[in-house]
């Protein structure tokens, strides 16, 4: 599996030992989705670039934790003759994430590997729009942080 991770703005403060394990648990989730020839870049950002994304793409005039782009629902067409597949874009807030990992009482690297979790289950399709479809994805999430080894500390 390809990971591609960049920072937005480029100057972005974040610790190497974050991208690592954003890497590791991405790596981890390809293992047990069965996703060996896909591609999968994460952009972590701050809420001034997530916000504009959530208003350019979703219409939602607001900042948010983390934006899924999945390729295979998109209009963008098909690449043929490649051994990988796009899966998609997952674009992460680190500001959001610090403010959201204090008010649930638990460490910034759960909450960033919890929203890596939460962006790759979207670009495998899951969704939490109705409620069916939001117990099944935590069901999913809950299944992966507990193979990660992560807790809600």
């Amino acid at each position: 599996m390809e990971i591609i991770i960049s920072k937005d703005p480029e100057n972005l403060n974040v610790d190497e030992k974050i991208i690592d394990e954003i890497k590791k648990a991405v790596e981890i989730i390809g293992e047990l989705y069965d996703l060996k020839n896909f591609s999968v870049s994460i952009t972590l950002t701050n809420d001034e670039i997530i916000h504009e994304l959530n208003k350019n793409y979703r219409g939602i005039d607001r900042q948010t934790d983390v934006l899924s782009f999945a390729f295979r629902e998109s209009d963008e067409p098909e690449i043929f003759d490649s051994e990988i597949e796009i899966l998609g874009d997952i674009i992460i807030s680190i500001e959001r994430a610090k403010i959201q990992s204090e008010e649930y009482g638990h460490s910034f690297l759960r909450e960033i590997i919890f929203l890596t979790v939460h962006g790759m289950l979207h670009l495998l399709g899951y969704d939490h729009i109705e409620e069916s479809e939001r117990l099944e994805m935590e069901t999913e999430q809950k299944f992966i942080m507990e193979k990660l080894g992560i807790g809600r500390d």
